[in-house]
């Protein structure tokens, strides 16, 4: 029986031990297979350079023939500055520039030969020296590749390529392979053992990318096969509920609507009714753009599970959308008989007593709530169906606790963020998405534009004439109070020129340091009118709706993402009048530029996910880990989109196979299946 290295002690690799030890514990490195897996995050490349080949700026490895005097400048009794001039290749006449290593001095001998790495000054034509091989050096590194490691503590580069090479010596051959052999073959791909190997000690450029590629595939093969065998036995499972829903009541509480639904949402809803019906647990993302229509798809749902005698629950991220959700619902769900309820941080106690016992005698029908909802002594009498809104503000956690309320509720999943198809189906992998891409008819789009901060007296015009017309206006500032780091507009300053400004008009202020009740009174005033222009910080960004609102003007829009930008334009909009966006940004804030182009371009919101995502990467377009988004150690879910699509495919054909349920060539894979529990019949997060 072969060993397997992911049992093998770290500290059995010659050298480990100590201090080192408890250090690479502390990064997670326990075991000799785990010590394979800490992949180099770069290379330092030291293949000599043709300085005719090099740019400015670039770091290189040269050849060079000392031809001066070296000269040494001392700075107090430690820091020095030493330069030498040298002739690299046939005519490059340059000067060698270290700092803070005077002892160099006497090696540097006219007429010997050294090779130095450091960093190209093309103008001066320089080299800041941060690495040299001497004359009668050994162990040279020349015209290798070096791998880079996060390090930290007494961890060295040197330390660690030293141990990950004695560990490869002693080790290597152990090294399983994962992926079957049909894998290996249909794309070309090295053997596990030779592609760990070259990627902590790459030959070439060529060999690291050969490697890479194998090691990208099975990280996204791995991660699509939980997916597609999670998905495959939970087919089969029937320990949800399979809801009795009545067809012709639906259709009629749909008929009666003061609206008519788009064809995006009578799919979605077609979609989510199908999920309804079956044994097991409905799982599903609900993405669409913001205005889209969302929360009308949620009370169809809930109303759908009601009528078949179950409860449902709305989990939002803050108390005033809680509030604006309960309104609509009970207006939706009141000629029906149907009971709604609020469950906030801020009711009573004796509010909160009466909504828990209601829940628990099923009194209540539906539930609309902030985190209040995942409390331990909440209880439901019969919990059907889960719905969370804005589901990225919540951490996985959370959204477990309250599934866990009920025996197997059916669960839908909103968010108003949308996400490229490819990026939603890998970042939550077991769920079905489902895509609202159309917006209600009689929509106008939003007009948007982005505007110097020299012009902010038009600015200020333009918010005069939208409310002498007896409009409304959100003003956005990026900061609460003025900050001595940031050059920026804040919302306690703006609240007070705009004050000075508008004497005949209300002008409120909401951030995030008010308590919950402030913000709700500030909200409903601003709702009901009473409130002109609203200054306020991103913590609108997910608010309510106010129809009468026309005019969002964000300061220092280049400091926001794409998508948050976007998100603070969709609440304007929502009424029968025109809407506009200015954003006020510096020119020549390159990244900036970027944003306000794609902002004034496009009132798409997928588009403007997939901008957001090139201009940023996915780690900041889902903002915190908790988001449920993989964390991949070489992936990455922009530029390896195709990969992952070919793992997925592949992972799917395999699942649906019975071979590899029994073949014993399968077992390895689903060896790993069991370790990361995808076969407990638990729903992933």
């Amino acid at each position: 029986m072969s060993i397997d290295v992911y049992t093998v002690p770290v500290q059995q690799v010659v050298g480990v031990k100590g201090k080192k030890l408890e250090e690479l514990h502390a990064l997670g490195v326990t075991s000799v297979g785990q010590l394979f897996d800490y992949y180099p995050f770069r290379y330092e490349d030291y293949t000599l350079r043709d300085l005719s080949e090099v740019k400015d700026g670039d770091r290189i490895t040269v050849e060079a023939k000392v031809v001066g005097i070296p000269q040494l400048q001392m700075y107090g009794r430690t820091k020095s500055r030493l330069t030498c001039k040298l002739v690299a290749g046939d005519r490059w006449f340059i000067t060698a520039v270290w700092f803070n290593r005077h002892y160099i001095k006497d090696k540097l001998i006219a007429g010997s030969d050294i090779i130095m790495t450091g960093k190209w000054d093309q103008k001066r034509q320089q080299l800041t020296v941060t690495e040299v091989e001497l004359p009668g050096q050994s162990a040279s590194q020349t015209g290798t590749l070096q791998p880079v490691y996060s390090v930290s503590g007494s961890l060295t580069q040197k330390w660690l390529r030293q141990t990950m090479k004695q560990a490869l010596l002693q080790f290597g051959e152990l090294i399983p392979e994962v992926l079957p052999s049909e894998l290996l073959r249909k794309y070309s791909l090295l053997p596990r053992k030779q592609a760990i190997a070259l990627l902590h000690m790459p030959a070439s450029v060529a060999d690291g990318q050969r490697a890479r590629r194998r090691m990208v595939y099975e990280e996204l093969f791995l991660f699509q096969l939980k997916m597609q065998a999670y998905r495959a036995v939970n087919h089969k499972r029937a320990d949800g509920v399979a809801h009795p829903v009545d067809l012709p009541a639906v259709r009629a509480f749909v008929r009666a609507l003061p609206f008519t639904l788009t064809d995006s949402q009578k799919k979605v809803i077609a979609e989510i009714l199908e999920d309804l019906q079956k044994p097991a647990c409905m799982n599903r993302l609900l993405q669409g753009d913001v205005g889209a229509g969302k929360t009308i798809v949620a009370a169809v749902s809930l109303f759908a599970v009601v009528k078949a005698g179950y409860q449902g629950a709305l989990m939002v991220p803050t108390e005033i959308l809680a509030e604006q959700h309960k309104r609509s619902l009970e207006r939706l769900f009141e000629p029906y008989g149907i009971q709604t309820a609020l469950l906030t941080g801020s009711l009573t106690d004796r509010q909160r007593r009466d909504v828990l016992g209601s829940m628990q005698l099923g009194l209540v029908d539906v539930v609309v709530g902030t985190h209040a909802l995942i409390q331990e002594d909440v209880y439901f009498r019969q919990l059907g169906l889960v719905v969370t809104d804005e589901q990225h503000r919540f951490g996985v956690n959370q959204r477990s606790i309250l599934r866990r309320k009920g025996m197997n509720p059916d669960v839908l999943t909103m968010t108003a963020t949308p996400i490229p198809r490819t990026l939603a189906i890998t970042a939550f992998g077991d769920l079905d998405v489902s895509t609202l891409r159309e917006l209600p008819k009689g929509r106008k789009p939003i007009k948007t534009y982005a505007v110097p901060h020299s012009m902010l007296e038009r600015v200020l015009g333009f918010i005069r004439r939208e409310v002498d017309a007896g409009r409304q206006a959100y003003v956005i500032c990026p900061l609460i109070e003025e900050s001595e780091k940031l050059d920026v507009q804040n919302a306690i300053d703006v609240h007070a020129q705009l004050q000075f400004a508008f004497p005949a008009y209300r002008v409120g202020l909401l951030h995030g340091r008010m308590s919950a009740s402030e913000k709700d009174e500030m909200m409903r005033e601003f709702s009901e009118g009473r409130v002109h222009v609203l200054v306020s910080t991103t913590v609108i960004e997910v608010g309510v709706d106010v129809p009468n609102s026309t005019l969002m003007i964000v300061y220092d829009a280049d400091r926001f993402g794409l998508s948050q930008l976007h998100q603070l334009r969709g609440r304007v909009g929502r009424g029968e009048h025109q809407s506009y966006c200015v954003l006020i940004a510096d020119p020549k804030n390159e990244v900036g530029k970027e944003r306000m182009k794609a902002m004034t371009d496009t009132n798409d919101g997928f588009e403007i996910a997939r901008r957001d995502l090139e201009l940023r990467g996915p780690g900041d377009f889902f903002g915190t880990k908790q988001s449920g988004v993989p964390d991949f150690r070489l992936a990455d879910m922009v530029t390896d989109f195709e990969v992952m699509e070919q793992a997925r495919d592949d992972a799917a054909e395999l699942v649906r196979g019975t071979d590899f349920w029994t073949g014993a060539v399968y077992a390895p894979l689903r060896s790993y299946l069991q370790r990361e529990h995808v076969l407990d019949n638990e729903m992933l997060d």
